[in-house]
This record gives C-alpha cells, structure tokens and sequence, in this order.
C-alpha cells in the first residue's frame, strides 16, 4: 500500500529542487490558511449570519402579525423607517416567481430557511441580487403581500472580504518572497549540474566560481579541483602520446634514407613498405592524440558541415539526404574528424556511401550507410576497441591500425551522444549516430 502510495506521489510532483522545495515552503502555508479559513466561515462568519438571519425575521415575522391585526402600520413603518432603515408597501398582488435561487450562497440559504421556518412554504419571496446594498422581502398576508427593503448588512457581516484579504495577500506574499530566496538557492546548484554536463561532453569548464551555501560552494569547489586534475591529466597524455609519435618520424626518416642507398632493391622494397606503414600508425596516433585536446564549441549547420565533407572527398559515388536545416552545438573539429572516418571507412570496403540526417524528439539521427561486406553482428563491439582490427568478413585495411570506430566512438561519446552499428538496407555496414539536440 505505502510502496504504491509512494510511487503515485514521485508521478504526480514535480522533479526539479526548485519546485519541490517550493510545495515545501508554500503547503504548509496554504494549508493552514485553508483550515484557519474554514474554521472561520463554520464557526465564526455561518454562525454569525444566521444569527443575524434569525433575528431579522423575527422583526419581518412581528411586522407581518402586528399588520394582521391592526390592518395600520403606517406609524411603526415610519419608526422601522427612520430608525432600522427599512422600507415597507403594502400591495395588492400576487408573490413573484423565483426565477433562481442560489444555493451556495450561506446569505441566500440561511435567510431561506429562516423565511420558511416563520412563513410556511409558498408564502415569501426574496432577492438579494437586484440590489447592491439592499435585500428584498415579500411576504403574503391574507390577500394582500408587504414588501421590506433593508439593507444587506443586517444579514451579512461586512468583514468577510476584509478577512479573506487578510488572509490571503500575507499568504502570497510569503511565497513570493520563498520563491525568490528558493531561486538564490536553487541556482548554484543549476550552474553546477550544467557545468558537470559540459564536462562530460568534452567541452572546457573555465572560470567556474562556487557560490550559494557553504556545501553547495565545497561540492563546487570539489567539482572545479577534479575538472583541473582530470584536464591535467589528458593534457599530459596527450602531450606525451604526440611527442613520441612526432619524435620517431626522425628515425623512421633516416631509415626511409639508408634503405634508398641499398642495392638489394627486393629486400628495400618490403622494408620500405614497412616503414610506411609504421609512419600511418603513427599518423593515427596523432589523430588519436588530437581527439583529446580541448576545443570551444560552436553551432554547426550540420547540411553546410556535409556538405563541405561531401567536397573535400570528391567522390560521386558518395551521398547525402536530408530533409531540413539542422542545427547542432558542438565540437565541428571534432566531429567532423568523427564523420570522415565512418565515411572513409565506408569508402574503403564499399563503392558507394549513404548519409542520410533524420530528426527524432530531442534527438538527432544521422546514419551512415555502405554496400560493402559489412561485419558480423558478434564483432560489432569489439571493432570499438582500440587497435581492434578485423579481417574476416571486412578486407584488411591496410592504411589504419584499428583506430578510426574508437576515435569516433568517443568524440560520439563526449557529446553525449551514441554510436550502434547494424547491417544496411544496402547488405553492407549501417552506423547510426544519436545526438542530443
């Protein structure tokens, strides 16, 4: 019961901090003004209007006896007139239909049931509607009916709307004020989680300054002492990655020059091609080393982003589809690092190569499709691996040293994104791309 009564509460309030430290602060207000509320219109206001009710109809009910029996009430119509401001005619008519009655109204319903206690069913009319301050009364006398008019404050107290203003404007004030030092508070705690979520896209966090309460401003200085560190450490890495790769060029080099002096030209050949490939590793390596580096974001028209793609490659055979302009922040570096290798990968065991964009809610599809001979669906993590490569169902690439997918997966990755493969319409290799938009 409370297991079920628990998750039909975290269904129905809100998510954010904000808005449930706001139902903390404001229910309890609210609560107790609704009750202190009710207690005064049950015991207090009720109470009071039909006392009030009660007591002016036993005046109408004596007026309406003392006429019965003196037939004259023109000097006590003049006192009720001059002292009680009431106005009394006698004419010779039939009551009025009630057209409506309002019975929600404690007025309307308090002065009916006195009426029709003193009167009997049938034998009295009222109106407190026609009037802004005065209430009408008819009340059937043998064959003739007597018409009041008095004012309305006799049956309704007057403080009603005092009190209800009393009650309710301290209310919103206090939430206001609630809401406006639940925003202070609320909003490093926004900046904190935003600035987690740049960093875990890869994007660089400068110049974050901790605020708001004291742990709020130790969990953000925690948060800043751990961006540097781990900032510091990819930099080293990195740094240290592309300084070993730049420097084996030299060597590589001179080995490239010494085998050119050979006269073996058979055994120069297989160790030039060697080296070769060894200068490709490490240009990869590089390319992996850059994937790392910092880089400011910046919002990239994705059709202008391929389309400059589409050119730099040259090829006919190479294809794009898209439906609408789409926008997207991010790393165009960076990504477009991503896109070239899945395209060139595409390239290489396939003739020809879709892109194709396509728009989900707050998602961003781009698939990349080939015509190759893909690779089977058991493989289809492992190729993520660094250094993976595969060479059953795909030809060896011989240009790469399985860095590409990797390299793409985590510039995927630090977007917040996601990378799947599948097999295409085209019986080769499908790469799905997801991005947040």
């Amino acid at each position: 019961m409370f297991s079920g009564l628990n998750k039909f509460f975290k269904l129905i309030l809100p998510k954010g901090l904000f808005y449930r430290s706001l139902i903390i602060v404001a229910a309890p207000v609210i609560i107790l003004q609704i009750l202190v509320t009710t207690v005064f219109f049950d015991s207090i206001w009720i109470k009071a209007n039909k006392g009030m009710t009660r007591s002016l109809v036993g005046e109408l009910k004596t007026l309406t006896d003392f006429y019965n029996e003196n037939k004259e009430i023109d000097l006590l119509t003049n006192i009720y007139k001059k002292n009680f401001d009431f106005v009394i005619n006698i004419k010779e008519e039939n009551l009025p239909k009630i057209e409506s009655e309002r019975k929600f109204s404690p007025m309307d319903r308090s002065l009916r049931r006195e009426l029709k206690s003193a009167f009997g069913s049938g034998n009295y009319w009222f109106n407190t509607t026609k009037y802004k301050d005065v209430v009408e009364v008819r009340i059937r006398s043998n064959n003739r009916v007597i018409q009041f008019f008095f004012p309305r404050e006799k049956i309704a107290t007057s403080s009603v709307r005092l009190f209800l203003l009393w009650v309710s404007v301290p209310s919103f004030l206090l939430i206001f004020i609630a809401i406006i030092f639940l925003k202070n508070q609320t909003r490093p705690i926004v900046n904190l989680a935003k600035a987690a979520e740049r960093f875990g896209k890869g994007d660089y966090v400068n110049e974050f300054r901790p605020s708001g309460a004291s742990e709020i401003r130790k969990a953000a200085y925690e948060f800043d002492r751990m961006v540097k560190r781990i900032n510091r450490h990819l930099n080293q890495r990195s740094e240290m990655l592309s300084g070993i790769s730049h420097d084996l060029r030299t060597p590589l080099t001179r080995l490239k020059l010494q085998l050119a002096m050979l006269n073996q030209k058979e055994i120069s050949d297989r160790m030039s091609k060697d080296i070769d490939e060894m200068e490709r590793m490490l240009d990869d390596y590089l390319q992996f080393a850059k994937t790392q580096t910092q880089e400011s974001t910046s919002t990239i028209d994705l059709n202008i982003f391929f389309q400059d793609i589409l050119k730099e490659f040259k090829y006919k055979n190479l294809h794009l589809t898209t439906e609408e302009n789409y926008k997207f922040v991010g790393r165009k570096n960076a990504l477009k690092r991503c896109f070239n290798n899945l395209i060139q990968n595409g390239l290489s065991y396939g003739k020809n190569v879709y892109v194709s964009l396509n728009r989900a809610p707050n998602r961003l599809s781009i698939l990349v499709e080939d015509d190759g001979p893909g690779i089977p669906k058991d493989q289809h993590r492992n190729v993520f691996k660094p250094f993976y490569r595969l060479d059953k169902s795909r030809s060896l690439n011989k240009s790469g040293v399985g860095l590409g997918l990797s390299i793409s997966e985590d510039i995927i990755n630090s977007h917040g994104g996601s990378i799947q493969l599948s097999k295409s319409k085209y019986s080769g290799l499908l790469v799905k791309v997801s991005l947040p938009i």
